[in-house]
């Protein structure tokens, strides 16, 4: 007969037989609280603890202040959290390289397929319309807007930078988290800033950006920016590990 029965009667508080109640699992983990920024490739967004903050500059509290703790008048810096905006000179250059980037190629294509040929040759206004109003002409409207639509789109919802961009130490963020922007946000900002300009009024869309941006307060904002609701912002320094 084995010893390792328990003895008869009612069992004691110590008996190792009793099941005891199991204590709930640690909300931190077997491996310790998740690390500050871990999701996301630039760290924390506006140096928070790792997740969004409960609001942004749009969700402001009854006193009108905004997630970062910015007041609509006066009050606590705006900026508070951010990372440091994108100086205006420094993102007009990357958005020169990333027009050339994409204009150099469509002009050596349509040289080549002859599309501008005949406007080269043309020896007045009317046959320079004429030249225009072809449906050639118009096709490579589309697929200049199909490719620097698709440009921005692709590069802004991979990583908030295009080559531009990234050259320059800057990247589109959202404006409430930091985070960088999905594909609707990054479609509906290159829509705003491309179509107007590549199918009628190039010059004075740019004009109109520009403007934009060096009038808006606090943020500098373009109106492809306020569409979207994004901020452009500077990269944080990469620090020499010790």
């Amino acid at each position: 007969m084995s010893n390792d029965q328990p003895p008869p009667g009612p069992a004691p508080d110590d008996d190792p037989f009793l099941k005891k109640p199991q204590e709930p699992p640690s909300p931190e983990g077997p491996q310790g609280p998740p690390s500050p920024g871990a999701g996301s490739p630039y760290g924390a967004p506006y140096g928070g603890d790792g997740g969004p903050p409960p609001g942004g500059p749009y969700d402001r509290d009854v006193h009108g202040r905004n997630a970062y703790g910015g007041g609509p008048f006066g009050g606590t810096d705006p900026l508070a959290g951010m990372p440091p905006l994108a100086p205006f000179g420094r993102r007009l250059l990357a958005r020169i390289i990333d027009a050339l980037i994409i204009f150099v190629p469509l002009a050596i294509l349509s040289g080549f397929f002859g599309s501008w040929r005949g406007r080269a040759n043309s020896s007045n206004w009317d046959d320079f319309a004429n030249q225009v109003n072809t449906g050639t002409q118009w096709l490579w409207s589309v697929i200049s807007v199909i490719a620097f639509v698709g440009y921005d789109t692709l590069m802004a919802r991979k990583t908030g930078q295009t080559l531009g961009k990234r050259w320059m130490k800057l990247r589109v963020a959202m404006l409430n988290n930091g985070a960088v922007p999905d594909t609707g946000t990054s479609l509906l900002r290159a829509i705003v800033l491309w179509l107007p300009a590549l199918l009628c009024c190039l010059i004075i869309w740019w004009a109109i950006i520009i403007l934009s941006i060096v009038a808006s307060r606090p943020y500098r904002q373009g109106l492809h920016d306020k569409a979207a609701r994004t901020v452009v912002v500077q990269e944080p320094e990469q620090r020499p590990t010790p």
